[in-house]
């Protein structure tokens, strides 16, 4: 569903404007690949090629009695079918020149660490939209909103959803919710307040025809801040984990205040300020309630969904993928159906299905689902931006007043700060770990927006909202503000700050015990104190997902073994995949174990360790004695059980060698390798040195034979005995010494 909706990407509108109102959701959507120059033209709704064409149905021209010119021999051998290709042509066409220039890009790694991709993005589309502008003299190519909240918004946000850390954030969910919905309203309110006031006064020019609704509305679609841009630019700056979930959350779960908002005063102004009642108000409250939490419900019953019909797919893994991208698609669509919050949806989708699903599909489908979502999520992000600067080019949908493009940029950053020291003074009274002054000027600094602010602001109608196009222009102005100033300055901001940065690497299996010692502990204190904590619910989730959801969704050969048991055979075949694909080195077979249980269960009948690897990539082959599929789930336990401790807790020094590779050096075995080295060195001493001791005493024999008596003197009566290197005995060693 995601490729059918960037095929639609290619907007070709006509070359009038479309009718105002036409993509208010509740609307019947038009595809806007149906609008191109030449399908219109055609008159049909799609355009087939010649050779399709029943050859007794004529054109109107032809009607008119137009003949169409005779070709020799009748048959064309190769004949041009522009408008049968022209869409899907035209869109890959801009995302061949996205892509390369997206390569071209990072070429120089200058020029990447101080201008972020999304601003290098957004120039090229003003440079493309200048040529096509300059070439037909209008502007044929848009970014439609029906096609930015249907298609494109869709594959960042699953994306961003369905690999979210879980844990972290709903850890920081009260921070979240609080910078969301009162920070949001703080911005909304005082932006569209003081927009007003600066019309009385006469800052703002009088031709800008707009009251306090429409200052409120417009406050309350540029308040908010957006996901798409957070994402572009933060994961290039790379702030600590807990910063960079909050500002990306803050900008996920506003999505209901900001839908709300403009419902709401969107029919305020068509029915008039003086035509709005007391109730009106209450149920604006009462709409907000029931969109931020039926969308989040709709997302979770998708994620119970999609997790349930994932337990059955062990022997159809290759629809697998199917299932993740249609449910969660289907998430966002229902929401967006029933006019709920469809982001909150989606990003509750993929949380709640995230832990189920990856347990229950095979690794390959895991690879699939992952690198497919990032690929989806990187065109949709390029496709925006550059959509975004071809917009700006449009002079005919929006009009300039400097007064309300200077108010709103001092307006939206002053009111972001004071709105995140305000609340961040209330939550650090309430934090374990507070967010110090450096956090705070980030967040206000970081309030950036995007695609989401300028998509509706085009939605507005012109009739209604009589100063639409100067809201267009302060739009574009705002974005590309934020997007391009505050990008490109918010790195050397952060590296001046000192700003902790997140780390790529995975804790280690002691930080992983230590954390889950510490989360018993606080939950034991919260008890003893009679105390609800959130430590205290957050033991009531897991006893309650363990006893019936995990029960209920996972496949039974996944939970019905130990968490320590899962957690050392992952922690093995990642090492082990870690350290073959790096170059590979000496293994030991504590070192390399069967797979998770998650990925055991996907394997084919046949399949072993050894291929699995291969498959992976590696050019190593191992032969691990893998156990064979025996019928019965408690023999095949019994054996796995079995071969597991034969193989970590029995014959410490088997080892099987695999290639040599002098570039690389594996971690943690610096210890082992130079006691074998010691231990080698000491051999070839000793053999040396026993070696030089029977040469020496062969030829001091040979010596001796000729002097001869003085030998036999020596020894005595008794005989004397030769003695080899190689003899063992104590009572021999001892006499050779003496000699």
């Amino acid at each position: 569903m995601l490729l059918l909706g960037l095929m639609l990407l290619l907007l070709l509108p006509g070359s009038e404007a479309d009718p105002p109102g036409e993509n208010v959701p509740g609307a019947p959507l038009v595809p806007p690949v149906l609008r191109g120059p030449g399908l219109e033209e055609r008159g049909a709704p799609v355009a087939l090629p010649r050779s399709a064409v029943d050859p007794e149905a004529g054109t109107g021209d032809q009607e008119a009695g137009e003949e169409e010119p005779h070709h020799g021999g009748g048959f064309r051998v190769v004949q041009w079918e522009w408008s049968y290709v022209q869409t899907p042509y035209i869109i890959a066409c801009w995302l061949l020149v996205a892509s390369v220039a997206k390569i071209l890009f990072h070429f120089s790694q200058r020029f990447t660490t101080v201008v972020p991709e999304s601003c290098m993005l957004i120039l090229l589309g003003l440079v493309l939209g200048g040529v096509v502008l300059l070439a037909n003299k209008k502007q044929l190519y848009q970014l439609e909103p029906a096609l930015f909240f249907l298609f494109l918004l869709p594959t960042i946000v699953g994306d961003a959803g369905y690999f979210m850390p879980a844990r972290l954030f709903f850890d920081n969910l009260g921070a979240i919710l609080l910078y969301a919905v009162v920070g949001t309203l703080w911005n909304a309110f005082c932006t569209g307040f003081c927009l007003y006031a600066a019309k009385l006064l006469g800052v703002i020019d009088e031709r800008v025809d707009a009251g306090l609704m429409d200052f409120l509305l417009f406050g309350a679609l540029i308040s908010a801040v957006d996901p798409v841009a957070v994402l572009a630019v933060f994961e290039e700056v790379h702030v600590n984990d807990t910063l960079f979930i909050i500002v990306f959350g803050e900008s996920l779960v506003n999505d209901a205040v900001t839908v709300v908002l403009y419902k709401v005063y969107i029919s305020f102004v068509e029915v008039g300020v003086e035509n709005v009642q007391t109730v009106d108000y209450f149920k604006g409250v009462a709409s907000f309630l029931i969109v931020s939490v039926g969308g989040t419900l709709v997302g979770l019953v998708f994620a119970v969904l999609l997790s349930f019909i994932t337990r059955f797919t062990k022997k159809v893994r290759i629809i697998e993928p199917l299932f993740v991208f249609l449910l969660v698609y289907l998430a966002y669509l229902t929401a967006e159906l029933f006019s709920l919050s469809a982001i909150l949806s989606m990003t509750f989708c993929g949380i709640g299905a995230n832990k189920y699903v990856e347990a229950n599909i095979s690794q390959k489908s895991r690879t699939t689902v992952k690198y497919t979502m990032k690929t989806l999520a990187s065109i949709a992000e390029t496709i925006i931006f550059i959509f975004l600067g071809i917009s700006a080019v449009d002079k005919s949908k929006w009009a300039w007043d400097t007064g309300l493009v200077s108010c709103t940029l001092v307006f939206i950053f002053v009111f972001r700060a004071a709105g995140v020291i305000g609340q961040t003074w209330v939550l650090n009274r309430f934090r374990l770990v507070p967010l110090d002054k450096i956090d705070q000027v980030v967040m206000s600094y970081g309030g950036l927006r995007g695609a989401v602010a300028f998509a509706l602001v085009v939605l507005l109608d012109g009739e209604h909202v009589k100063a639409k196009e100067y809201f267009v222009a302060t739009t574009i102005v705002v974005v590309f503000f934020t997007v391009m100033f505050q990008g490109l300055t918010i790195k050397p901001l952060v590296n001046w700050l000192k700003v902790p940065r997140s780390t790529n690497r995975k804790p280690t299996i002691n930080e992983e015990i230590h954390e889950r010692a510490f989360d018993h502990i606080l939950t034991a204190v919260e008890d003893i104190a009679g105390l609800q904590g959130y430590n205290h619910w957050r033991d009531k989730w897991e006893q309650f997902d363990k006893k019936y959801l995990s029960k209920l969704l996972l496949r039974k050969s996944v939970y019905t073994k130990s968490e320590l048991w899962e957690a050392y055979q992952k922690i093995n075949i990642r090492d082990a995949i870690s350290v073959i694909d790096q170059g590979g080195n000496v293994l030991t077979s504590a070192r390399l174990s069967l797979p998770s249980m998650a990925s055991r269960a996907s394997f084919p009948e046949v399949t072993n360790v050894t291929n699995y690897l291969r498959e992976n990539g590696s050019g190593v082959c191992l032969d691990l004695q893998v156990i064979d599929n025996v019928p019965g789930a408690k023999v095949e336990e019994d054996s796995e059980t079995h071969h597991f401790l034969a193989g970590n807790l029995y014959k410490p020094r088997r080892r099987y060698q695999s290639h040599y590779s002098r570039h690389f050096m594996p971690l943690g075995e610096k210890e082992r390798q130079d006691r074998e080295v010691f231990q080698r060195n000491m051999k070839i001493r000793m053999e040396t040195f026993k070696s030089s001791r029977h040469k020496r005493h062969k030829k001091e024999r040979s010596l001796k034979k000729r002097r001869g008596s003085d030998s036999k003197e020596e020894g005595g009566d008794k005989p004397r005995r030769n003695v080899s290197w190689q003899d063992k005995s104590k009572e021999t060693l001892e006499r050779t010494t003496k000699h």
